[in-house]
């Protein structure tokens, strides 16, 4: 199944290889995807005497809720919820019914990390009825939306509001309208042969203490699903943009959205509707990581770069945090991408006499063509807001991201009107309506 050169799958090998040795994991996978096929899979350790393969099935705990997540936007996408709906809209009844599904999907409801019952991830679990009247003020840890603050709950709420808006069970949801249509036939909520058993490493001796297995029940949505190097690097290549018919990409790319950060400006963590986010050497990566008594699993995306990268590990802990981005390094410098070849572009007369210089006040700007009528408004030198536009039926442009994100871009022959902010082709042009006058430049 291999894609890469002898080469860089043997450096690959010896990255997971040292990994296994050095964290002592009873087995370890990772795999590669690029371009939304298999790329390169490897495997170390044992699992029932024999080395694992890309169809041993791991269990990826919290990575089911990104699964979720995708059946919640589903909903959004039809017109049966809003993000800013409340939970009472959909899941009445609860002392928590003033929290938004935006909030919850992105951790930043400010609810209690774990459920109220014994430790979730360790013991059999109760219905979701059971759950929710075990519910109260105290699980309620911050004011919502003050900050990001990871819940298993929060996601249980989201499994059982998907169960009332779908009439049926979360699972069976999830299996209807993500697993089936993306050929993930081998991701299921209870373990299959051939797959590991959960174990955990005693810290001070080579020896293992089996893990306990079971029916997570309302706490699912959370982290009950078990999967397989093949099934998650399809995953893989759906957060990176290749959706089929589950979701549209521009819905995909919204859930990639950094809605809370763990540093601010210069975040290199955080979290997006369901998804987690990483900034790990220029890469913008999002995926997310799951770990469960036994069991560890992370999947990463660079949508950019059109490639995606996982593990799956049968240990408790213990594991770095550095090998998936190592194992992009290596495909990196062993066969790094090619760009596109340049070719010109059929370009429209009237947008091709808007390109070139214009200003904010005195400050100069460039506008550029982009393709398919699109129009990028950037600072010259760098500083100051850019945007890229998309052009509307009425003849306006909307504006994708930056400072104009949303907003409504307007040409005329001698000016652009930006929400109100008049561009000229020279500073403060005086033969154009700018708002407040121009008296004239003097000494």
């Amino acid at each position: 199944m291999s894609q890469v050169g002898d080469a860089t799958a043997r450096a690959l090998l010896r990255r997971l290889a040292v990994e296994q040795a050095e964290c002592r994991v009873p087995s370890l996978t990772a795999a590669i995807v690029r371009d939304g096929r298999p790329a390169w899979f490897g495997g170390r350790g044992r699992v029932d005497g024999a080395s694992p393969t890309p169809a041993t099935q791991y269990r990826i705990g919290s990575i089911t809720k990104s699964m979720v997540a995708v059946v919640v936007m589903r909903l959004r996408d039809e017109g049966a919820l809003r993000l800013s709906d409340t939970l009472e809209d959909h899941l009445p009844g609860t002392p928590l019914g003033h929290l938004t599904i935006a909030q919850l999907l992105s951790h930043t409801a400010g609810l209690t990390a774990e459920p109220p019952t014994d430790w979730w991830e360790r013991t059999p679990g109760i219905p979701a009825a059971a759950l929710i009247e075990r519910l109260g003020p105290d699980e309620l840890k911050h004011r919502p939306g003050r900050r990001f603050h990871y819940s298993n709950l929060g996601f249980a709420l989201l499994g059982e509001l998907v169960a009332r808006s779908r009439g049926t069970t979360w699972l069976k949801a999830l299996q209807a309208e993500v697993l089936d249509p993306l050929g993930m036939n081998d991701t299921t909520a209870r373990p299959r042969a051939p797959h590991a058993t959960g174990y955990a490493v005693h810290p001070y001796a080579d020896v293992v203490l089996p893990e306990p297995e079971h029916d997570a029940e309302a706490m699912g949505p959370a982290g009950q699903l078990w999967s397989t190097p093949h099934d998650l690097g399809r995953w893989a290549a759906f957060v990176g943009g290749d959706t089929g018919d589950v979701l549209s990409p521009d819905t995909v790319a919204e859930m990639r959205e950094p809605v809370g950060v763990d540093d601010g400006d210069a975040w290199t963590g955080g979290f997006g509707l369901g998804l987690q986010l990483a900034r790990v050497a220029g890469r913008r990566l999002a995926g997310h990581s799951g770990s469960m008594p036994g069991f560890l699993a992370t999947v990463w995306a660079d949508p950019a770069d059109g490639v995606g990268v996982l593990f799956m590990a049968n240990t408790t802990t213990g594991m770095r945090g550095t090998l998936l981005p190592d194992l992009l390094d290596i495909l990196q410098q062993y066969e790094p991408r090619l760009p596109a070849e340049w070719q010109p572009a059929e370009a429209d007369p009237d947008l091709l006499a808007l390109t070139g210089l214009w200003h904010w006040g005195p400050k100069p700007y460039t506008l550029r063509l982009l393709p398919e009528r699109g129009l990028a408004l950037e600072p010259v030198g760098g500083s100051g807001r850019a945007s890229r536009f998309v052009p509307r039926p009425d003849g306006t442009w909307l504006g994708l991201d930056g400072y104009y994100a949303g907003e409504t871009l307007r040409v005329a022959a001698d000016h652009l009107d930006l929400n109100t902010f008049i561009f000229t082709r020279t500073p403060y042009d005086p033969a154009a309506p700018v708002p407040g006058g121009v008296a004239g430049w003097h000494a």
